[in-house]
C-alpha cells in the first residue's frame, strides 16, 4: 500500500498535518473546500516562478490566514510589499472575509520534493536530457544530508513513439514506514510530444524514533535469555541443545536410553 499511495496523505494525523484547517456545516462544505481549491490554483499559476510547494489555508468565524511557503520570496512580496497587498486584496474580493497573507521562505529548495518536480520538469521543456536531468537534481538532494531519494519520469521520453517510465534512486526510501518522513512532489512537463509527469520522492529521516512505554523509555526487545520460561515444553526428536549446554543423551518413555541413528543407510 505504502508503494502506491500519496505518501502524504498515508501520514497525514500520523506525523503530517493538514494544509487546510477550518470546520464546516454539512451544506456549506463543498462550496468552502472549492474555494480553497481555487485559491490554490490561481496562487500557483500567479506566482509560478516563486516555487510554492506548499500553501496553507487557516479559516475561524470572520477570518482567513494563508501561508505560502515558496523559494523565492521576493517575486511574491514585491518592491516594499506592493505585490502582497495586491494580492491580500483580490483575495478578500473572492472570500468576502478579511484576509492576513504570511510568507514563509524554503530554506532548501534542492530537498524539497515538489521544487525538485518542478525544476525536473522545467528542464525537460527546454529540451534537456531527461536522464541528465534527474542525475543532477539527486546529486544536489544527498549533498544537502536527505537520507534518500527517488524520481520518476513518465511519458514520450527523447520524443519515441511508445511511452514509457524511467526511474533513477539513491539511497533508502522506507515508503511502508508511517514514522518515516517522506517528501513527495508531482508535476508535468508540456513537450512537443506530449506531457511527461515527474515525480519525486525524499526521505529525510525518522519522526517518531520509537513507541514510547508508561515509564517514558524506549521499549526494546528482550534478549533471548532474559525472556519468561513459559514456553512450550520440547519435543522428544528436537535435536537442538539444551538449557546451560545440557547435552546428557534422552531417554524414551520407560527410561532406558534411546538408540542413536546413523546417517544414511538402514537403522
Amino acid at each position: 500500500m505504502g508503494q502506491k499511495i500519496n505518501p502524504h496523505g498515508l501520514r497525514v494525523g500520523v506525523i503530517k498535518d493538514w494544509d487546510s484547517r477550518w470546520f464546516a456545516n454539512k451544506s456549506d462544505f463543498g462550496d468552502t473546500l472549492v474555494e480553497d481549491y481555487n485559491l490554490r490554483k490561481t496562487l500557483k499559476k500567479q506566482f509560478y516562478a516563486a516555487g510554492i510547494p506548499k500553501i496553507e489555508i487557516e479559516r475561524d468565524a470572520s477570518r482567513v490566514r494563508v501561508n505560502i511557503h515558496c523559494a523565492k520570496p521576493g517575486i511574491i512580496i514585491g518592491k516594499g510589499g506592493a505585490e502582497i497587498e495586491k494580492l491580500r486584496l483580490s483575495c478578500e474580493k473572492v472570500l468576502n472575509k478579511p484576509v492576513s497573507i504570511n510568507i514563509v521562505e524554503v530554506r532548501s529548495p534542492d530537498a524539497n520534493a515538489q521544487l525538485v518536480a518542478e525544476s525536473i520538469a522545467s528542464q525537460l521543456e527546454k529540451r534537456t536530457s531527461f536522464r541528465r536531468a534527474m542525475k543532477m537534481s539527486i546529486g544536489r538532494a544527498m549533498k544537502l544530508g536527505v537520507k534518500g531519494i527517488k524520481t520518476m519520469v513518465s511519458g514520450r521520453l527523447g520524443g519515441a513513439e511508445i511511452a514509457r517510465s524511467e526511474m533513477y534512486h539513491e539511497g533508502t526510501i522506507p515508503l511502508q514506514t508511517i514514522r518515516a518522513d517522506i517528501d513527495y512532489g508531482f508535476a508535468e512537463a508540456n513537450t512537443t510530444y506530449g506531457k511527461i509527469g515527474v515525480k519525486v520522492w525524499i526521505y529525510k529521516g525518522e519522526v517518531l524514533a520509537g513507541e514510547k512505554t508508561e515509564r517514558g523509555e524506549v521499549a526494546r526487545r528482550k534478549p533471548r535469555n532474559d525472556r519468561d520460561g513459559d514456553r512450550r515444553p520440547r519435543r522428544d526428536g528436537d535435536r537442538r541443545p539444551r538449557n546451560n549446554d545440557d547435552r546428557r543423551p534422552r531417554t524414551g518413555a520407560n527410561g532406558a536410553a534411546r538408540p542413536q541413528r546413523r546417517e544414511g543407510g538402514n537403522q
